[in-house]
């Protein structure tokens, strides 16, 4: 797939705001500071479209961006902040739940994890529920190019081996780094693939 175009379309905290011309969505959700802003620019090849920060938990709204006027990313925010309230989270996660629940166009949820860490319960738990809610997912690994392959391919199989607990089979998993582009391509044509479908 080549990106010829990425604008931002809206911003809101409510599903039924969001565009409504029935495009095609694909959502990207990950722990706060996994590196979602930097991946949706990779991906995007722009330098700035997704506000990347130093702070954690800085998307705290549904975020668009209308990509080739074809289908939209979607940018939502990071789970597990550490800094925000325990209230505000709650009002995060219920506008992040309602989105992933009852937005029709949305075809894909990229779950973006740290390969540089062993499986996080929180990021276990919340594909645990894209199960149970039957919301289909990929899986998203990030940095890559700050740990050595071995250390890499070690914290992939731990991964693999703590989700076959719970599944018969495995979501697509990608690799990626926003430093050296790696994996761009791969996640694209799976997004291409997909929208051949529709």
């Amino acid at each position: 797939m080549n990106i010829k175009t990425a604008t931002f379309k809206i911003s809101n905290t409510d599903y039924k705001l969001c565009p409504d011309d029935n495009k095609p969505e694909f959502a990207f959700i990950g722990r706060s500071n996994v590196g979602k802003s930097s991946l949706i620019n990779m991906l995007t090849q722009h330098k700035s479209l997704a506000k990347t920060s130093g702070t954690p938990g800085k998307t705290q709204l549904i975020n668009h961006f209308e990509i080739n006027n074809e289908w939209y990313l979607v940018d939502l925010p990071g789970y597990g902040y550490a800094k925000v309230s325990k209230k505000a989270r709650i009002v995060f996660e219920d506008f992040i739940a309602a989105y992933l629940i009852n937005r029709n166009p949305l075809l894909n949820t990229f779950v973006l994890l740290d390969s540089r860490l062993p499986p996080q319960k929180i990021d276990m738990e919340f594909m645990s529920w894209c199960g149970e809610k039957q919301i289909p997912f990929a899986m998203i690994f990030t940095k890559i190019d700050k740990l050595s392959s071995s250390e890499l391919q070690k914290n992939l199989a731990a991964y693999k081996k703590e989700m076959l607990k719970y599944w018969e089979s495995l979501p697509p998993i990608f690799t990626t780094s926003s430093d050296s582009k790696f994996g761009r391509e791969k996640v694209l044509n799976y997004i291409d693939e997909i929208l051949k479908t529709v």
